[in-house]
Protein backbone atom coordinates (compact mmCIF):
# COMPACT_ATOMS: atom_id res chain seq x y z
CA UNK A 1 0.00 0.00 0.00
CA UNK A 2 1.25 3.43 -0.93
CA UNK A 3 0.24 6.66 0.84
CA UNK A 4 -0.45 9.46 -1.59
CA UNK A 5 -1.19 13.37 -0.71
CA UNK A 6 -3.36 15.40 -3.16
CA UNK A 7 -2.98 19.14 -2.93
CA UNK A 8 -4.59 21.66 -5.11
CA UNK A 9 -3.71 25.30 -6.09
CA UNK A 10 -5.74 28.49 -5.29
CA UNK A 11 -5.63 32.22 -5.14
CA UNK A 12 -7.67 34.02 -2.30
CA UNK A 13 -8.15 37.75 -2.73
CA UNK A 14 -8.77 40.06 0.23
CA UNK A 15 -11.96 41.70 -1.86
CA UNK A 16 -12.82 41.50 -5.70
CA UNK A 17 -11.23 44.72 -6.27
CA UNK A 18 -8.39 42.81 -6.23
CA UNK A 19 -9.53 40.73 -9.49
CA UNK A 20 -8.82 41.58 -13.44
CA UNK A 21 -12.00 43.62 -14.32
CA UNK A 22 -13.64 40.84 -16.37
CA UNK A 23 -13.79 38.76 -13.74
CA UNK A 24 -14.71 41.61 -11.30
CA UNK A 25 -18.15 42.25 -13.95
CA UNK A 26 -19.17 37.90 -14.02
CA UNK A 27 -18.65 38.51 -9.79
CA UNK A 28 -21.04 40.92 -9.70
CA UNK A 29 -23.23 39.02 -11.62
CA UNK A 30 -23.24 36.06 -10.49
CA UNK A 31 -23.96 38.51 -7.46
CA UNK A 32 -27.20 40.52 -8.96
CA UNK A 33 -29.10 37.24 -10.01
CA UNK A 34 -28.83 35.95 -6.43
CA UNK A 35 -31.92 38.57 -5.65
CA UNK A 36 -34.33 36.62 -8.50
CA UNK A 37 -33.59 33.10 -7.30
CA UNK A 38 -36.07 30.81 -5.86
CA UNK A 39 -35.32 29.99 -2.31
CA UNK A 40 -38.77 30.26 -0.10
CA UNK A 41 -37.60 26.77 1.56
CA UNK A 42 -33.82 27.11 2.03
CA UNK A 43 -33.87 31.12 2.23
CA UNK A 44 -30.53 30.59 0.52
CA UNK A 45 -30.15 32.45 -2.35
CA UNK A 46 -27.07 31.18 -4.84
CA UNK A 47 -26.09 33.41 -8.33
CA UNK A 48 -23.71 31.72 -10.91
CA UNK A 49 -22.92 33.95 -14.04
CA UNK A 50 -20.08 32.45 -16.18
CA UNK A 51 -18.69 34.20 -19.32
CA UNK A 52 -17.99 32.31 -22.60
CA UNK A 53 -15.17 32.38 -24.92
CA UNK A 54 -16.89 34.69 -26.91
CA UNK A 55 -17.76 37.18 -24.38
CA UNK A 56 -21.02 36.48 -23.60
CA UNK A 57 -22.35 36.18 -19.98
CA UNK A 58 -24.98 33.50 -18.93
CA UNK A 59 -26.36 33.61 -15.45
CA UNK A 60 -28.48 31.53 -13.37
CA UNK A 61 -29.66 31.23 -9.76
CA UNK A 62 -31.09 28.36 -7.97
CA UNK A 63 -34.75 26.96 -8.13
CA UNK A 64 -36.27 25.18 -5.31
CA UNK A 65 -39.03 22.86 -5.15
CA UNK A 66 -40.98 21.61 -2.12
CA UNK A 67 -40.22 18.36 -4.02
CA UNK A 68 -36.52 18.80 -2.75
CA UNK A 69 -34.98 16.92 -5.52
CA UNK A 70 -36.90 18.82 -8.15
CA UNK A 71 -35.26 22.20 -7.72
CA UNK A 72 -31.73 22.75 -9.44
CA UNK A 73 -28.42 24.73 -8.55
CA UNK A 74 -27.45 28.00 -9.64
CA UNK A 75 -24.59 26.68 -11.53
CA UNK A 76 -26.59 23.78 -13.12
CA UNK A 77 -28.74 26.91 -14.23
CA UNK A 78 -26.13 29.10 -15.95
CA UNK A 79 -24.27 26.00 -17.15
CA UNK A 80 -27.39 24.11 -19.20
CA UNK A 81 -28.12 27.35 -20.43
CA UNK A 82 -25.23 28.19 -22.00
CA UNK A 83 -25.19 24.89 -23.17
CA UNK A 84 -28.46 25.08 -24.95
CA UNK A 85 -28.29 28.88 -26.16
CA UNK A 86 -24.45 28.58 -27.31
CA UNK A 87 -23.57 24.64 -27.71
CA UNK A 88 -20.20 25.28 -29.41
CA UNK A 89 -19.26 28.16 -27.43
CA UNK A 90 -16.66 27.24 -24.54
CA UNK A 91 -16.84 28.33 -21.39
CA UNK A 92 -13.90 30.69 -19.89
CA UNK A 93 -15.04 31.39 -16.21
CA UNK A 94 -17.54 31.34 -13.95
CA UNK A 95 -18.48 33.26 -10.65
CA UNK A 96 -20.65 31.52 -7.88
CA UNK A 97 -21.66 33.79 -5.23
CA UNK A 98 -24.85 33.46 -2.35
CA UNK A 99 -26.11 35.29 0.79
CA UNK A 100 -29.16 33.92 3.28
CA UNK A 101 -31.84 36.18 5.05
CA UNK A 102 -31.29 34.12 7.92
CA UNK A 103 -27.32 34.31 8.23
CA UNK A 104 -24.32 36.33 6.65
CA UNK A 105 -22.12 34.32 4.78
CA UNK A 106 -18.24 35.58 5.08
CA UNK A 107 -16.49 32.78 3.35
CA UNK A 108 -16.51 31.54 -0.21
CA UNK A 109 -19.29 29.04 -1.48
CA UNK A 110 -18.37 26.14 -3.41
CA UNK A 111 -20.21 24.10 -5.59
CA UNK A 112 -21.88 20.95 -5.00
CA UNK A 113 -20.75 17.54 -5.90
CA UNK A 114 -23.30 17.10 -8.77
CA UNK A 115 -22.74 21.01 -10.04
CA UNK A 116 -18.83 20.41 -9.75
CA UNK A 117 -19.69 17.09 -12.16
CA UNK A 118 -21.14 19.36 -14.66
CA UNK A 119 -18.66 21.55 -14.62
CA UNK A 120 -16.62 18.77 -15.38
CA UNK A 121 -18.93 17.29 -18.14
CA UNK A 122 -18.23 21.08 -19.66
CA UNK A 123 -14.62 21.16 -19.60
CA UNK A 124 -14.08 17.63 -20.69
CA UNK A 125 -16.15 18.75 -23.81
CA UNK A 126 -14.45 21.49 -24.73
CA UNK A 127 -10.80 20.66 -23.64
CA UNK A 128 -10.58 23.58 -21.90
CA UNK A 129 -10.44 24.75 -18.30
CA UNK A 130 -12.67 26.47 -16.55
CA UNK A 131 -11.76 29.37 -14.37
CA UNK A 132 -14.01 29.09 -10.81
CA UNK A 133 -14.31 32.47 -9.11
CA UNK A 134 -15.98 31.50 -5.35
CA UNK A 135 -17.11 34.27 -2.94
CA UNK A 136 -19.99 34.79 -0.25
CA UNK A 137 -21.50 37.83 0.67
CA UNK A 138 -18.41 39.64 2.03
CA UNK A 139 -14.57 38.45 2.61
CA UNK A 140 -12.30 36.73 0.83
CA UNK A 141 -12.61 35.17 -2.70
CA UNK A 142 -10.83 32.08 -3.90
CA UNK A 143 -10.08 31.43 -7.83
CA UNK A 144 -9.00 27.48 -9.10
CA UNK A 145 -8.19 27.56 -12.89
CA UNK A 146 -10.30 24.36 -13.09
CA UNK A 147 -12.71 21.92 -11.71
CA UNK A 148 -10.30 19.59 -11.55
CA UNK A 149 -8.59 21.07 -8.27
CA UNK A 150 -12.70 21.14 -6.40
CA UNK A 151 -12.98 17.88 -8.15
CA UNK A 152 -9.82 15.85 -8.63
CA UNK A 153 -11.36 12.26 -9.35
CA UNK A 154 -13.81 13.34 -11.60
CA UNK A 155 -15.58 10.98 -13.36
CA UNK A 156 -15.13 10.95 -16.86
CA UNK A 157 -16.15 9.51 -19.94
CA UNK A 158 -13.47 7.46 -20.99
CA UNK A 159 -14.28 5.44 -18.31
CA UNK A 160 -17.60 4.51 -20.34
CA UNK A 161 -16.22 3.00 -22.68
CA UNK A 162 -15.58 -0.84 -23.51
CA UNK A 163 -12.34 -1.85 -24.21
Amino acid sequence: MDKKKLTIEFWEYASENELAENDQELLKRAKQITDTAYAPYSQFYVGAALRLKNGKIITGNNQENVAYPSGLCAERVAIYAAGAHYPEVPIEAMAITCKSKTFHVNEPLSPCGACRQAIAEYEMRYKTNIKIILAGETGKIRVVNSISDLLPFMFKAEELKKV
